[in-house]
């Protein structure tokens, strides 16, 4: 397979773009038709190798997955093979995929035990499973670690409902501890719970099943257990992080984008803070035109002082667009500090920036200044590697934006988030090749 991008930069864009369905949803709402024998219908599903994967290892636990058209599949787990869990093909396939640690939560509901292998994923920082586990814990499941086969395990004869203050606003965390509690006797609280529109999404699912949640979009959910779940039909949102994506590639590029229905409701301050970023955008309905700017003018705060722009969790800026926001800036006139609290080594990607020919201070595994150049010079091509799936998107964005040709290696991680990435911006009039 193809690995690399070959991009020749400085050509302006134009034409119209449709967000793919939400990837951070959909490895979500997938694990969730485990908790139901009966057929589920799922539209809008991303076209992706993470959430491709997730559909293969859920095929291999037995769940009767079929192909309606493209974006929507029928699934039916009415004959859970319990023992493959055991295998190492399930540790194989689950263990190169995060989001398989969410098969946990519904098939503790539905069947008492759920088996989970060390997740990989990203190399972005650690990341604690430990929200996760707690939570099944708090509902009364027992907890083993086998330090030989690196398996977590979770067991329950009949889970019962608790209340429970999560250590961290964990989005993943927040979804499974919600699908084992749907079906446990009585009723659980979850307090500091994460409510992206993700998570809001998952609850509207599951009360279309026959789930009892309240509170949903706030952070404290209230579960009332319910004995069985049925079958439902669930349309995706569009993916925030790739509206977010091109309305920075947009502005880099100097490109008149049109974004397609993109459910600004769901968007939370995604769009005010490009625009504090001095770009332009004008919203028509679910749609987001990005006309063609020269230059943008990077915002300060009201008494003069540098803009500082960190994530938060919902409804704060999502640290998923931060390596975008970042390169976004580098072209501005102004400076802006980059404050990435979530992930020790996000900012990593910087360094290949500054070989462009970036101003940006990396002032520490958290923090970058970024002094924008306000095209007074092009960035530069070079060869690079992709780190991680959004540091992948941010180098693609740099480099279509850069002078000369740039090629970028691992192109892997950018395909595990982004469906076709390279087809629908050559539509757009982008020079990108795959080599």
């Amino acid at each position: 397979m193809a690995n690399s991008f070959e991009i020749i930069g400085g050509q302006p864009l134009h034409g119209e773009i449709e967000p793919q369905g939400a990837k951070n949803e959909a490895l979500q709402i997938l694990c969730a038709v485990l908790l139901t024998d009966e057929q589920v219908t799922i539209h809008n599903i991303p076209d992706i190798r993470d959430v491709n994967k997730l559909i293969e290892l859920l095929q291999s636990l037995g769940v009767k997955i079929e192909k309606v058209k493209q974006g929507s599949y029928t699934f039916k787990a009415d004959e859970v093979n319990l023992n493959f869990m055991k295998t190492d093909d399930f540790l194989k396939q689950a263990g190169s995929l995060r989001g398989s640690i969410m098969i946990a939560g519904p098939l503790l509901s539905r069947f008492g035990i759920a088996y989970v292998p060390k997740p990989g994923g990203d190399k972005i920082g650690r990341r604690r499973l430990d929200t996760h586990f707690i939570g099944f814990q708090n509902l009364g499941a027992k907890f083993d670690f086998d330090s030989n086969t690196k398996i977590f395990s979770v067991s329950a004869k009949k889970l019962k409902g608790s209340y429970m203050l999560l250590d961290e606003a964990s989005v993943t965390g927040t979804a499974n501890i919600i699908m084992a509690a749907v079906m446990a006797d009585g009723v659980t609280t979850i307090y500091n719970a994460a409510c992206e529109p993700y998570i809001q999404q998952l609850c509207k699912m599951l009360n279309k099943m026959g789930a009892d949640i309240s509170g949903v979009g706030s952070n404290l959910l209230t579960i009332k257990g319910v004995t069985k779940l049925k079958g439902c039909t669930h349309t995706m949102l569009p993916d925030m992080i790739e509206v977010g994506s091109f309305i920075g590639l947009a502005a880099m590029t100097q490109s008149d984008i049109t974004i397609k229905n993109c459910s600004i409701a769901n968007l939370g301050i995604i769009p005010s803070t490009f625009q504090r970023l001095g770009i332009k955008l004008n919203i028509k309905g679910d749609d987001i035109h990005v006309p063609a700017q020269k230059n943008y003018e990077i915002d300060t705060f009201i008494d003069g002082s540098i803009l500082t722009i960190a994530d938060a969790i919902w409804p704060g800026l999502t640290p998923d667009l931060l390596s975008v926001i970042l390169v976004t800036a580098t072209q501005a006139n102004g400076t802006v500090l980059i404050h990435q609290k979530m992930f020790e080594s996000r900012l990593f990607f910087v360094d290949k920036l500054i070989d462009m020919g970036a101003q940006i201070i990396l002032c520490d595994p958290h923090r970058a200044t970024v002094i924008g150049l306000n095209r007074k010079h092009s960035l530069k091509g070079i060869q690079m590697t992709s780190p991680d799936i959004r540091a992948g998107v941010a180098l693609l964005i740099a480099a279509l934006s850069a002078k000369g040709k740039s090629v970028i290696h691992n192109i892997e991680q950018i395909d595990r988030g982004y469906e076709r990435i390279d087809e629908r911006l050559i539509n757009l009039g982008a020079k990108i090749k795959r080599i």
